[in-house]
């Protein structure tokens, strides 16, 4: 197949629960919607998340001056990232560079599996099989957090998530109590601190949810503070978990050699795509590193399927609202659609309606 277009486009999506942390309110989903055209009359579809809107418009520009210089160009993954990893050797392939990239990579991704007529999964040597999952919520409040975690529990989540880092660390275990009331004893309870605490902080209160059946501590610290992790890592029983702002595969390599991490979390986009998120799965295999994922749920339940050390996927639907058909969980577990390639397709009522 041959590239003929990509067109790309800006929605601010509503969320059904703004995702709040203890750095700041991420209050709508603001996404670029990618579609690639081929010569075979096939469209391979992806989306990458901006995190605010203020990146809506750079992102968009980006991707379509991308496409323009990829027309014409074999609508072929690997070959397009071996290309772009070169016109960006000089400017550095990272940030909004990096996640134009990804989403270029997993449209082309998608295209390549409607091509064959199978799921992504099945293209990749994987089975379509249910994926385990957490349902992950923010800094809700005790009342909203407190029913959500119900909720989470009454559909079948093995898992769920809760952003902390309140101002004090007793705020912090009163909240996770409340939960733990809630849910009772067989649901884990994983918290995420965003980044906000000190090494030394992160060591105190650590220790403290040592004591409250935490099943991990999500970026206690600056992310990129690998050494910051390691001495937080060292300090806990309980264990770190990190990856999620890792910026490709090289990032991911120096927090694993700094011993930053017992767990691996990295974000497809962030990451590179299905084509650097198979590089981190081969990397997480070869230090026996459980490998989760970070939202981006509709294509990594299929890069999931296929990771040798997968442990959860994380369910935080962004795109329910512009997508024909969300993804679907039963029982705690991811769905993956039985339909060619990751299954995506707009709602394009929505997407006008949302459209920036």
């Amino acid at each position: 197949m041959i590239i003929t277009s990509l067109n790309a486009r800006a929605v601010n999506v509503p969320l059904e629960h703004p995702v709040r942390t203890s750095v700041g309110t991420v209050a709508t989903a603001p996404l670029v919607l990618i579609d690639i055209g081929t010569d075979a009359g096939l469209v391979g579809r992806s989306y990458v998340f901006t995190y605010t809107p203020l990146a809506l418009a750079a992102t968009r520009e980006l991707l379509t001056s991308l496409g323009a210089a990829l027309a014409g160009c074999p609508a072929a993954p690997a070959e397009i990232d071996r290309l772009l990893e070169g016109r960006f050797r000089l400017l550095g392939a990272t940030g909004l560079v990096r996640m134009a990239m990804a989403g270029i990579d997993m449209a082309l991704w998608d295209a390549a599996a409607q091509r064959l007529g199978v799921p992504l999964v099945e293209m990749l040597g994987g089975v379509r099989r249910p994926i385990p999952a957490y349902d992950s919520h923010s800094m809700d409040g005790e009342a909203l957090a407190v029913e959500r975690a119900a909720k989470a529990a009454g559909q079948g989540f093995a898992a769920l998530k809760t952003k902390i880092g309140h101002a004090t660390l007793a705020e912090d275990i009163r909240m996770v109590r409340a939960i733990r009331a809630a849910i009772g004893d067989g649901i884990q309870i994983l918290v995420d601190y965003n980044q906000s605490l000190s090494v030394s902080e992160a060591i105190r209160r650590g220790k403290a949810l040592e004591g409250e059946g935490v099943a991990w501590i999500e970026e206690p610290t600056r992310q990129e503070d690998y050494q910051g992790h390691a001495r937080i890592r060292a300090a806990l029983a309980l264990p770190v978990q990190m990856g999620e702002n890792w910026f490709g595969i090289d990032e991911m390599t120096k927090a694993l050699d700094a011993g930053a991490t017992a767990l691996a979390m990295p974000d497809a986009m962030k990451i590179g795509g299905v084509t650097g998120w198979l590089r981190a799965a081969a990397l997480a295999h070869s230090r026996g590193i459980p490998m989760s994922s970070h939202i981006f749920q509709e294509v990594s339940c299929h890069l999931m399927a296929v990771t040798p050390t997968a442990h959860l996927l994380e369910r935080m639907d962004l795109a329910a609202p512009i997508l024909e058909q969300p993804l679907r969980f039963e029982a705690g577990c991811a769905v993956i659609p039985d339909l060619p390639g990751t299954g995506m397709r707009w709602n394009e009522a929505a997407v006008e309606r949302y459209a920036v």
